[in-house]
């Protein structure tokens, strides 16, 4: 079935993602919406053109061209990215990058992803090469499952397969709404929360769509798609309700061809605009590894100037993948049998592969600064809280109250924030065992102990954390501790402009503070540590050690009328060291490493006593 408007909306579906990834649009991630609508539309018309000419579908032929369009291409992608990333990316990363390539190669990827970035402690990693797989994953599956359900509904009518794809529509809708709400990065990767995307554009083959053919609805289309792609960004909870719009947009579009103003005709039959979406789908597959490889080879964010140029090489080896691999293997006459021995052999391969690039990778880490190696594994380590359940994860509004320190003293030190707080848990858990103090560690994931106006954004919910916060603050006024430390990382984006961003963090801390001086005679702010431009392990690994001392010094948000400890020049000097003495300072992107806490235990003691909090033994 090819149509030149459909066609031309494949090109403006591919067009969005690329200048989404290449930072030049916020919503353009809706393109896969575009897609999806798409898909459902021309595969479910060839299903039921063909039940209609023949009274029944051919399976294998089905899944035999499906093959054909798709395993190629995604293929020869896969395997030069799989190759690129050993060339350009440090052994720490085969780990992960072997999983992946297994992952897409058995088109589970979308899932793979959700359980990946569902986890706190991977939000600082880089990017996967291979993450814009998942969208292809969840066609896959759909391609799948969907002939066999239309075979299934047909034997009962054709108003039975009409009826069947209305409930589908609606009952993954209304997943897709509660499921955002509650988990959103699933809802976002999820077969069963995308279904419906899929089932609308069955849907336009089963409604009469002559008043759908006006010049106005064509324009609503455009202008639904262009506010979604201004509007949306990163922090819109998505897919849910919102992701109506793209798919109501997309829906008019192709209902209206026929009557689509001459302007729009147009600019989506024009040979350009043909030829974008022609070699679409490797236009896909390519740009997302040629736009985050170089970004982590070079230890840096891209230019304007060379996010440009990406997309300039992404379209040359879309075009040139799409002449010499796509076309030509997609209309070559094979025996059904061989298109599986294919699929089985491609598959089994790219497994291979990914077993064998985990295999062949390494936790060492040997920095030219240091006379040292490192074991990725011990600089990654969590303070022990985390498997003992004692750091409360996305989902959970409460924290298990597990105690530490001196137990069987009469007096408490409770140390409250997020992981920023939390990755100070071993120097205080010395401090307070060798000055006989019980410690209770009250923490969360990316939920800082005082209120902050944060967006939804991923995992987090501002809701959750709010109810977080609340359970937490009844725990500490029942215990009244003697020491009660607070702190956060200073780096969330709020619901606020940058230079208000002060004013906000001052009403906050007041807020908490006002609420929690009458329960303990010492409530401390410990500013928030520095922060790395980069993943520091990864940089380090990579060579280019003297890039890896690009780390921010903290903003120092909040009011100084408190009683405060600022560790900053402990931590830095002219320059802020990656590495310190024998250790590597950082974790991740983000938080100071175990070692670096403990290694920080003792100036962190001398502020306690200099602020006459403890007393010197």
């Amino acid at each position: 079935m090819r149509i030149l408007e459909i066609q031309g909306l494949r090109a403006l579906a591919a067009i969005l993602v690329l200048i989404y990834h290449a930072k030049f649009v916020p919503g353009g991630f809706i393109g896969v919406d575009l897609f999806y609508v798409i898909s459902g539309f021309l595969i479910t018309g060839l299903i039921l053109k063909e039940l209609e000419a023949t009274g029944k579908l051919d399976l294998k032929n089905f899944y035999q061209r499906r093959i054909k369009r798709l395993l190629p291409t995604s293929a020869f992608v896969l395997l030069i990215t799989a190759v690129a990333s050993l060339i350009l990316l440090p052994p720490i990363y085969r780990d992960n990058l072997g999983k992946d390539v297994i992952a897409v190669a058995l088109y589970i990827s979308n899932y793979t992803f959700a359980w990946w970035q569902n986890d706190y402690q991977n939000l600082d990693a880089l990017p996967s090469p291979f993450l814009h797989y998942w969208s292809l994953a969840v066609e896959e599956q759909f391609y799948l499952i969907w002939p066999i359900l239309i075979i299934f509904l047909a034997k009962r009518g054709v108003n039975w397969i009409r009826n069947g794809v209305i409930a589908i529509f609606i009952s993954s809708l209304l997943l897709s709404i509660i499921q955002t709400q509650i988990s959103p990065i699933w809802a976002f990767y999820s077969l069963s929360t995308r279904a419906w995307q899929l089932a609308a554009g069955a849907l336009l083959l089963f409604i009469s769509n002559k008043r759908l053919k006006h010049q106005s609805f064509t324009w609503l289309g455009v202008i639904v798609i262009g506010l979604a792609t201004l509007i949306f960004n990163e922090n819109t909870a998505y897919p849910g309700y919102l992701a109506l719009l793209p798919v109501v947009g997309s829906v008019l579009l192709i209902a209206s061809i026929g009557s689509w103003p001459k302007v729009l005709t147009k600019s989506f039959n024009n040979p350009v605009a043909q030829w974008l979406g022609e070699i679409s789908y490797p236009l896909y597959l390519w740009h997302w590894p040629i736009l985050v490889l170089p970004s982590v080879w070079l230890g840096q964010s891209l230019t304007v100037f060379q996010r440009i140029l990406c997309l300039f090489v992404t379209v040359v080896f879309a075009h040139l993948t799409s002449k010499y691999i796509e076309q030509p293997l997609r209309y070559q006459k094979y025996s059904t049998a061989f298109v599986y021995k294919a699929l089985v052999g491609v598959t089994a391969s790219s497994v291979a592969l990914g077993v064998g690039i985990n295999l062949n990778s390494s936790n060492i880490i040997s920095p030219k600064m240091s006379q040292y190696s490192f074991d990725l594994n011990e600089v990654t380590k969590l303070p022990i809280i985390y498997d003992d359940g004692c750091h409360a994860n996305y989902g959970e509004i409460n924290t298990t109250e597990c105690l530490y320190g001196d137990k069987s003293s009469n007096k408490e030190i409770v140390l409250f924030g997020d992981s920023h707080a939390a990755q100070w848990f071993p120097a205080l858990d010395k401090i307070a065992t060798s000055q006989g103090y019980k410690l209770f560690s009250f923490t969360k994931a990316s939920c800082s102990a005082i209120d902050l106006p944060r967006p939804n954004k991923g995992a987090f919910k501002a809701s959750e954390c709010r109810k977080w916060q609340e359970n937490q603050i009844v725990k500490i006024k029942k215990i009244k501790p003697d020491i009660l430390i607070l702190t956060n990382s200073e780096h969330y984006q709020l619901k606020a402009s940058e230079n208000q961003k002060n004013f906000y963090w001052q009403q906050a801390q007041r807020k908490l503070y006002e609420e929690l001086k009458p329960v303990s005679k010492n409530v401390i702010f410990l500013v928030d540590t520095p922060k790395p431009q980069i993943d520091v392990p990864a940089c380090l690994a990579s060579g280019k050690e003297e890039e890896c001392n690009q780390i921010d010094r903290p903003i120092k948000l909040g009011s100084p009328s408190y009683k405060k400890i600022d560790l900053t020049n402990w931590f830095c000097d002219s320059t802020c060291p990656a590495i310190k003495e024998n250790y590597i300072v950082y974790r991740d992107a983000s938080h100071i490493s175990l070692a670096a806490a403990l290694a920080a235990t003792e100036i962190l003691r001398s502020e306690l006593i200099k602020i006459g909090v403890i007393t010197a033994n």
